[in-house]
């Protein structure tokens, strides 16, 4: 056995092709010129075929990923040179062109002549009701092998389906706009007989050469002993998460429990530690790629193994033709005019995965738009021209006089350069810096704010709170003032269930939850994330003490998976270490409320007889007005006072 590094083959100049489908997976099987992978441009799609036979053990790219002329691929576990290049070999001192005769015997189990044949869909990934696009023969025509008999189209790529043998075409037994699955009859064919065999010498040259440079590869391929995969761990369900950061290089030496790389959702960054310590072998992934559960990250050679003396191999450029079928011609960019836009919507679109990406980012409806791509297709040069005459057609109409304004009617803000008033630094915010402003001014401008300001008394809170201090600390819990307010805000929300609701998307109806999940906004070194602390309401102000120090540690570790920051029915955002007398906190849709905290302070207060010292809490509660009216903050306000000043209430 050998190991061999499949390449992308010369695909005519082209970088940074998308990769649109992964047509193997780790563990198969594969032959000679079966599909590996489908690349698309701007202006086709088209497969990537196996150079050898083999079985994969290693894929170095992934769905999304964007690739170049020489771009890794997989590793495939090819069979050594057997006894079947035996007689090769020795055949080729005395008559090398009778080497022809063995290669002639694979096609010469074609079908018989005259044999009618009904050619079905092949294995097209286990996709069902795949659209038929477009139907390339009519009943008559002769086709030869690997012509291209029709073309299907899923959401995420179209394909060309191959006649398996030279024929004529004798039935369809399809049309376009049929769907279909893996194994539907397609038509039938009048297969030709022992011609494809008599074709076999021309290609002789092909094949021979691809056995003979993998041949020298067993000798030079020891197996390497003690070589582990390792794989993205189990992260809370979540997908497509981004790798922002790649923390070894391949030849690194790493310690077990060693960052190797950082995720980050919407959420929360995450870094993931190596299960074992080892010398990194490869690396899958890069920075900017998306990553689930599963996925392979690197290869470790683990400490104590038997050391991987593995050669680099180059992959043999002669067994990858580059297919040449593939090859698009490039369309000019039409004129921007009128003529982009169709005066009436067609009835039928033929556009690739890409451009119908494009087209549903830029609003465009794909039935106005001309195309003047191959086969009548729609390029993203159409979708451009086409958006160019909108334009021209926009700014052609009269100014109604007011500033141009967007979304819902906000002006944008100007473009400043700064830099002619100092010196400035331009920082990329966090993924989660940015989710987080979009979320916030997505709650701004749909979410009609109230925000009720109030002082709650926790003079006795305090005191009770102070006085269990030096026994808490004893078993390890760190009591302070934000569980006696988480268990006070559940218990609100208990009595006032109107806070503990969601609007429906229907706009019709509200979601009433049975459950009370608390939301702790906590300000951690990649920005500001909200960990949820689930059943408050069942919980003991010990035992939310514990969980809440545990998610805040977890935040401020940047450990926080997305199930940990999901399910909230209210917020407490307390900015109470920090200072400040109030704020209007931004209500974190889909929840109706949110309860801000500022510093406690001591304040004189009237008891009826005299002013004397008390400990004041400043509480600001801002809700959704739609789902929120001001008698049910009211009456929630005064009930957490309650139970906020009188802490055996919170007892009952």
């Amino acid at each position: 056995m050998s190991t061999e590094i499949i390449r992308v083959p010369d695909i005519g100049g082209a970088t940074d092709v998308d990769v649109i489908e992964i047509s193997v997976k780790v563990g198969d099987i594969i032959e000679v010129d079966q599909s590996i992978i489908v690349l698309e441009t701007d202006k086709a799609s088209m497969d990537v075929p196996s150079p050898l036979a083999g079985k994969v053990t290693a894929i170095s790219v992934k769905e999304g990923d964007t690739v170049s002329e020489g771009s890794e691929v997989l590793t495939l576990e090819v069979e050594g040179a057997g006894a079947s290049e035996e007689p090769a070999k020795e055949a080729e001192p005395e008559a090398p062109k009778q080497e022809a005769a063995p290669v002639a015997e694979k096609p010469a189990a074609q079908p018989a002549a005259s044999a009618e044949q009904t050619v079905s869909v092949p294995d097209i990934g286990g996709a069902t009701g795949v659209d038929v696009i477009e139907v390339c023969v009519a009943e008559g025509d002769e086709v030869s092998e690997g012509d291209s008999i029709i073309v299907l189209e899923t959401d995420k790529a179209s394909m060309d389906i191959p006649s398996p043998f030279s024929g004529k075409i004798s039935k369809l037994l399809i049309k376009e706009g049929d769907t279909v699955s893996e194994g539907d009859d397609i038509l039938v064919i009048m297969a030709e007989g022992e011609a494809p065999a008599e074709a076999a010498p021309a290609p002789e040259a092909a094949p021979a050469p691809a056995k003979e440079e993998a041949a020298p590869a067993p000798a030079a391929a020891p197996v390497a002993g003690g070589v582990e995969s390792v794989n993205v761990p189990d992260i809370g369900g979540a997908t497509d998460v981004d790798v922002i950061e790649v923390s070894v290089a391949v030849g690194d030496k790493v310690e077990e429990g060693d960052s190797i790389i950082v995720l980050e959702t919407d959420k929360a960054s995450m870094d993931i530690p190596a299960p074992k310590s080892g010398t990194v072998k490869s690396l899958s992934i890069k920075e900017g790629d998306k990553v689930s559960e599963g996925t392979l990250i690197l290869e470790l050679e683990v400490e104590g193994s038997a050391p991987a003396a593995a050669p680099q191999q180059e992959a043999p450029k002669a067994a990858a033709p580059a297919p040449a079928k593939q090859e698009a011609p490039k369309a000019a960019a039409p004129a921007v005019d009128q003529g982009a836009v169709l005066s009436s919507p067609s009835k039928k679109v033929h556009a690739g995965p890409a451009v119908r990406l494009l087209a549903r980012e830029l609003g465009v409806d794909l039935t106005l738009v001309r195309a003047t791509g191959p086969r009548g297709r729609i390029t993203k040069e159409d979708l451009h021209a086409y958006v160019k005459a909108a334009v021209q057609k926009a700014s052609s109409a009269p100014a109604a006089g007011a500033p141009v304004a967007e979304g819902a009617g906000i002006p944008r803000v100007p473009e400043i350069d700064f830099s002619q008033f100092g010196e400035v630094e331009v920082v990329k915010m966090s993924k989660i810096q940015k989710i987080t402003s979009f979320n916030m001014t997505r709650s701004w401008l749909n979410v009609p704010h109230v925000t009720q300001f109030d002082k709650a008394d926790i003079t006795d809170l305090e005191d009770f709170r102070k006085s269990l201090k030096p026994e808490m600390e004893k078993q390890g819990v760190k009591l302070t003032p934000l569980p006696f307010m988480i268990k006070a805000v559940a218990q609100a929300l208990v009595k006032n269930p109107a806070f503990n609701v969601s609007l429906h998307a229907d706009g019709e109806s509200v979601v009433q939850k049975k459950y009370v999940h608390i939301g702790i906004a906590v300000d951690s070194p990649v920005g500001l994330v909200v960990p949820v602390l689930r059943d408050a309401d069942k919980k003991s102000v010990v035992e939310i003490a514990t969980e809440a120090g545990e998610l805040i540690k977890k935040a401020l570790a940047k450990q926080l998976k997305p199930a940990d920051m999901q399910g909230g029915c209210f917020t407490i955002s307390s900015l109470g270490a920090m200072g400040g007398t109030g704020f209007t906190p931004i209500v974190n849709t889909p929840e109706v409320g949110i309860l801000g905290v500022s510093k406690a302070d001591v304040e004189p207060r009237w008891n009826g007889k005299e002013f004397e010292p008390r400990t004041m809490l400043p509480l600001c509660l801002s809700y959704d007005h739609r789902a929120v009216n001001g008698a049910d903050a009211g009456r929630f306000m005064t009930y957490l006072n309650a139970l906020l000043s009188d802490v055996r209430r919170l007892t009952l």
